[in-house]
């Protein structure tokens, strides 16, 4: 069983700029849905002990697991770092308003328009090798497993897709909430709803 959790808001996120590969800290709201995801896998799971907290090695993801490691109980010393979890690589594009990258690339724009899933980002990564890296790591998880796992966007929406079997452009249509977290068992993928916790 494996519990997907996205990172909390980052400075970013609010304002609109692709991540990726980079970086920003977690926002007050972000830190706030940190606790509150926290609070409700302390609720849902109940026995702690049986689970181990997994991260993308990302200091967005790394400060979210930590928020959530606290709020468990767990020592986030114990954290283990997954490199093949950290985010889609967007190249040269990290940084960027994603409003503007329309105008601002407009060929690389058509490119990746045109084949969504096999485009590179020139510096970065197709979605298919995005798949490869993150589907390597969930092969590797057997059904016995009892996992936190603290990702990204893309990469969970990924990772959720090839859980279940979902086409490309399915995978494409998924959401990717920072304030509910997803439980993948036995081929069923169920959200689970923070908001609640982070609106007190």
């Amino acid at each position: 069983m494996i519990y997907l959790l996205r990172h909390g808001e980052t400075e970013w996120n609010r304002e609109g700029r692709l991540q990726g590969h980079r970086d920003s800290p977690l926002t007050a709201r972000g830190r706030a849905q940190a606790t509150a995801m926290g609070e409700t896998l302390r609720a849902v799971i109940g026995d702690l002990e049986r689970f181990s907290l997994v991260s993308s090695p990302l200091g967005r993801a790394r400060q979210t697991a930590c928020g959530v490691a606290k709020v468990l109980g767990h020592d986030p010393q114990d954290i283990v770092e997954e490199p093949r979890l950290r985010e889609h690589g967007y190249g040269i594009w990290e940084g960027e308003f994603y409003a503007d990258l329309a105008q601002k690339h407009p060929d690389e724009w058509r490119a990746r328009e045109a084949d969504r899933w096999n485009y590179r980002v020139p510096g970065g990564e197709s979605y298919a090798l995005l798949a490869a890296r993150v589907g390597a790591w969930l092969r590797e998880q057997s059904e016995a497993a009892q996992l936190i796992v603290v990702s990204h966007g893309g990469a969970g929406r990924v990772l959720r897709g090839l859980y279940a079997g979902a086409t490309p452009a399915e995978i494409f249509s998924l959401s990717e909430p920072q304030d509910g977290f997803f439980r993948l068992s036995h081929g069923v993928v169920t959200l689970i709803d923070a908001q609640k916790s982070i609106n007190g």
